[in-house]
């Protein structure tokens, strides 16, 4: 009843108490058996009472954070009440005994309280309340399993919430595979809870689970015609390309870790992998890359996540553009040698950019029909280049080349940024011809599919610098073309933009390389364990595979694939069991 007192702030004297303790101590000749006994037993009991009595009060009236302050001030004062006037022994055992009483019995109703459970100060971004929860419920033998599961539910609800204003939004707007408000959410959403987990959670390994479980489900939930995968790429793009997102270079790495921690929650890798690497090239080969090294700070980003076998094309792309340099420098000084055995004063600068076959993305290649000039020029790199690398082949790929185009409108002088289709579409309409579709498709030699984005591009889009009839923003078979003699812009160089002949990615190739990678994960198993069980098989593959998850019957369908090419047999002792065939 003495220390209830001093529970309730009254003035107890304590040298009393102390006297008292140290007699049962006496009492026990050596040992802390009368102590315990006559003493700690009582003590525990009328302890659990006075907290039960309390618990109940305080659960009735206060908030959570009101009760844990009160719960951890009651925690504090046991800890100096032992030190001043009990004995040791009984610290862990009274404290024991008020962490069940105030925290243990009653901990899902304070995490669950409506206006102020765990819930309520997540979404208050109250910090010191949720470093108190987490430091008291830590107390407890799984104390904060719970804490962590209504964190994670929290978190996968915040995503929810982006995802369904992207999906609002889709319902009034036409769908890009370019969201940046939708990329930024997710990037801003992960960056605070991250925070948070660290700060307010010390890191925990629980609350990093739970913040990892949150977001897969939260990264891997795509909403429209693009997957987040795409979204996320081209966000990378616009972080990287000239004329995207206005960063500073402190910025730009900050965003591009900041997506890489987003990347990693992704399932289908290897899908960002092929998107990332085609918007990589467009990058690259139209000299529209901000900065060289936020390009390699990325891959090496990639790198440091996936390993070297998910990069290697893209730093291949990097190396081949670096051997370029030196190549074109090596082409010029022939050219300009040429020049002055043959006297010739052409007009047309032309460069050259060899591409590795296996690094790049897989274009579309027209064979166009070139004007005189340009064929020449061909010729002269195509001989160097075999005299150079015998053993080399070229392909000649149209439609990634770039071109800068002299053009004269009446007394003004316009230089065209064009891609190289443009400007053999753009050469066939000097001196004022009109053409119809088809005798243009003829004269270009190109398909229908082809030529309607290129001549798009000329006649509908911002500048028209050839005119149509009838005059419409749909090429059609029946249409004719001329030149615009009334065309004028206020900038004396203008980019003519055109749509990509190529898709963002190749869902095919994807799927192909999908059936590769599982197919040699089957074989790479079975070689070591000889003989298998059907769903270890599965298990063994899906654990093997780091950038995609398949789905099991995509699996079951590469091992039926691999029994009629014989890697595999099925076990006859064992039905569904299959055997590696050396």
């Amino acid at each position: 009843s003495l220390i209830d007192a001093e529970r309730e702030n009254g003035i107890i004297d304590k040298g009393l108490l102390k006297n008292n303790v140290a007699l049962y101590e006496a009492m026990g000749t050596g040992s802390l058996d009368a102590y315990t006994a006559d003493l700690e037993t009582q003590l525990l009991e009328s302890t659990r009472e006075y907290y039960v009595r309390k618990r109940q009060d305080w659960i009735a009236t206060d908030s959570t954070p009101a009760y844990l302050i009160k719960a951890e001030d009651a925690l504090n004062e046991e800890r100096t009440r032992v030190s001043e006037y009990l004995n040791l022994s009984s610290e862990s055992k009274i404290l024991r005994v008020v962490e069940e009483e105030l925290l243990e019995v009653v901990e899902k109703m304070l995490l669950e309280k409506e206006s102020s459970g765990c819930k309520v100060l997540l979404a208050q971004d109250k910090s010191e309340d949720l470093k108190r929860m987490f430091r008291l419920f830590g107390r407890l033998d799984n104390g904060l399993q719970p804490m962590a599961t209504i964190v994670q539910g929290f978190i996968s609800n915040m995503g929810s919430d982006c995802i369904d204003k992207r999906a609002t939004r889709l319902e009034t707007e036409k769908d890009k595979n370019d969201d940046p408000e939708f990329v930024k959410s997710l990037l801003s959403l992960h960056d605070k809870y991250l925070g948070v987990i660290k700060n307010d959670f010390a890191g925990h390994s629980l609350f990093q689970k739970a913040l990892r479980d949150a977001f897969e489900e939260i990264v891997n939930r795509n909403v429209g015609q693009f997957s987040n995968a795409e979204l996320m790429s081209t966000f990378c793009d616009r972080v990287l390309k000239t004329g995207g997102e206005k960063l500073n270079e402190t910025e730009v790495d900050d965003s591009l870790e900041k997506v890489v921690q987003l990347f990693s929650y992704l399932t289908d890798k290897d899908l960002f992998a092929e998107i990332y690497r085609n918007q990589l090239a467009k990058r690259l080969l139209n000299q529209r890359s901000a900065s060289d090294d936020s390009e390699k700070m990325m891959i090496a980003k990639l790198k440091m996540q996936c390993g070297t076998q998910f990069t290697s094309k893209m730093e291949g792309m990097l190396g081949d553009l670096a051997v370029g340099s030196d190549q074109k420098t090596e082409f010029e000084n022939r050219i300009k040698q040429l020049k002055n055995e043959t006297k010739e004063s052409s007009k047309l600068d032309f460069s050259v950019q060899v591409l590795t076959t296996g690094f790049w993305p897989t274009y579309k290649s027209p064979e166009v029909a070139l004007p005189q000039k340009m064929s020449k020029c061909m010729e002269v790199y195509k001989d160097w280049h075999d005299n150079k690398y015998a053993k080399r082949k070229l392909t000649w790929i149209f439609s990634l080349g770039t071109a800068n185009v002299k053009a004269t409108f009446g007394k003004k002088t316009y230089d065209f940024m064009v891609t190289s289709l443009q400007a053999v579409a753009l050469n066939v309409f000097n001196e004022g011809v009109t053409l119809s579709f088809e005798e243009l498709k003829q004269t270009l030699n190109l398909e229908e599919d082809i030529l309607k984005p290129l001549m798009h591009s000329l006649s509908c889009g911002k500048y028209k610098v050839i005119n149509k009839l009838p005059a419409n923003n749909k090429i059609n078979p029946t249409d004719s073309f001329t030149a615009n003699k009334d065309f004028s812009s206020k900038m004396k160089r203008v980019r003519i933009p055109m749509a990509s002949l190529d898709a963002s990615h190749n869902t095919k190739r994807v799927e192909e390389d999908r059936s590769i990678a599982i197919e040699a994960a089957i074989v790479r198993i079975m070689k070591t364990r000889k003989t298998l069980a059907h769903q270890q098989l599965i298990a063994e593959v899906l654990s093997q595979l780091a950038f995609f998850k398949p789905n099991p019957r995509v699996i079951k369908r590469r091992i039926e694939a691999l029994i009629e090419r014989e890697y595999l047999e099925r076990n006859t002792d064992q039905g569904n069991a299959y055997n590696y065939l050396a």
